[in-house]
């Protein structure tokens, strides 16, 4: 029942919010996030420089910690059916190999975003930003479910939460040496 409201969804988005501009577009948005790599640019960038050497530390971390839960447990765990595995539709971008839930580009993307808000940068606006349309060109594009992109959110957040909260304790504990 769940799989049959989900693909309504994706099918609404298919009817009404499809469009030659969109399918131009969209895949680039989504090649943003492949691999997590603007992600991992912009951690780079903020290690780099010893004024954002602590956001970028958490930056890293959360991708890290999301990766693993997303990737190594979660997407072989779960191993959910892609839904153009489910209807047949044309994909604009090759057709993604592994698992649907939950979504890696999303999780990636609210990672970071959850990382530099609890590392309180005002990069986390933008990024959230990207990171929106990230997730929704993974439904656009019909290679997740809405409730995989919904996962993604949340285990991406609670991956930057988690990456704050580590980084800060062992900040604490080398005070105390």
């Amino acid at each position: 029942m769940l799989a049959e409201f989900e693909l309504g969804i994706l099918n609404f988005i298919q009817e009404y919010i499809r469009s030659p501009l969109g399918d131009v577009v969209i895949p680039f948005i989504t090649r943003l996030g492949d691999a997590g790599i603007i992600w991992i640019l912009l951690a780079a960038v903020l290690l780099i420089y010893p004024k954002t050497r602590r956001v970028g530390a958490v930056v890293a971390l959360s991708l890290v910690l999301e990766a693993l839960a997303c990737n190594v447990i979660l997407k072989p765990l779960v191993a959910r059916t892609r839904p153009f595995d489910l209807v047949e539709i044309a994909l604009l971008i090759p057709k993604p190999e592994d698992f649907s839930f939950p979504s890696g580009h999303t999780g990636a993307a609210f990672a970071c975003v959850g990382g530099l808000y609890w590392a309180k940068s005002k990069l986390w606006v933008p990024a959230a930003v990207l990171g929106g349309l990230i997730a929704f060109s993974r439904l656009y594009l019909h290679v997740h479910f809405p409730t995989d992109v919904a996962a993604g959110i949340i285990l991406g957040l609670v991956s930057g939460w988690a990456a704050s909260r580590i980084l800060e304790w062992y900040r604490r504990r080398r005070e105390l040496k």
